[in-house]
């Protein structure tokens, strides 16, 4: 149960509450950003957790250690980790005017897609990460972390330019892979 794959995903769950407070503004004194510091310490804790992400199911499947408490909790690392980076990105500004809808379009896609997940699963119905799927994760991964690095680097507009360009790609794709899985669930809905 606790394997090296397993210690890795909840190390990842456990890495949120303190990249939500180097992100949070609150917690500096007359502050409505975070300083450039506390960004880079959320990007190097936000690198990690990205290098944890792939590791754990790589060392899981190389290892033959797969687990049922892994294949719980990967998802769920992943998506609380997506989720807290998108409303702290929104909340300190970092993503703001129309770009919080490219944010909202992949928030609302990994809670649509694992609520499908969920139901497809109870009818035995498995749907494989399809290649689409995977590129879609890592434009909103480089994404996100271009979009905190940003932070670090206020001089370098063109960085924050080309990290929210990539959340609109990564939004366009959440659309594209969202409808594919959408499409099977209906299939299966009465």
């Amino acid at each position: 149960m606790l394997s090296l794959p397993n210690i890795l995903t909840l190390s990842r769950i456990f890495a949120v509450p303190i990249l939500v407070f180097l992100l949070w503004p609150g917690t500096k004194p007359q502050s409505v950003q975070p300083l450039p510091i506390d960004y880079w310490f959320a990007f190097a804790l936000y690198c990690l957790m990205g290098i944890t992400d792939y590791f754990d199911g790589y060392l899981a499947r190389a290892q033959g250690t797969v687990s049922k408490l892994g294949v719980f909790l990967d998802p769920i690392a992943d998506k609380i980790m997506v989720g807290a980076v998108i409303l702290l990105l929104v909340f300190t500004r970092d993503v703001d005017g129309w770009h919080v809808i490219a944010a909202l379009v992949i928030l609302l896609r990994e809670i649509t897609v694992s609520g499908l997940r969920e139901f497809l699963a109870g009818l035995q119905v498995s749907v494989p990460v399809s290649q689409l799927a995977k590129w879609k994760t890592t434009a909103q991964l480089v994404a996100f972390g271009g979009l905190i690095l940003a932070g670090a680097l206020p001089d370098w507009a063109l960085l924050k330019t080309a990290a929210l360009s990539l959340l609109w790609v990564a939004a366009v794709l959440t659309i594209i892979t969202g409808w594919d899985y959408l499409r099977v669930g209906i299939k299966h809905m009465d």
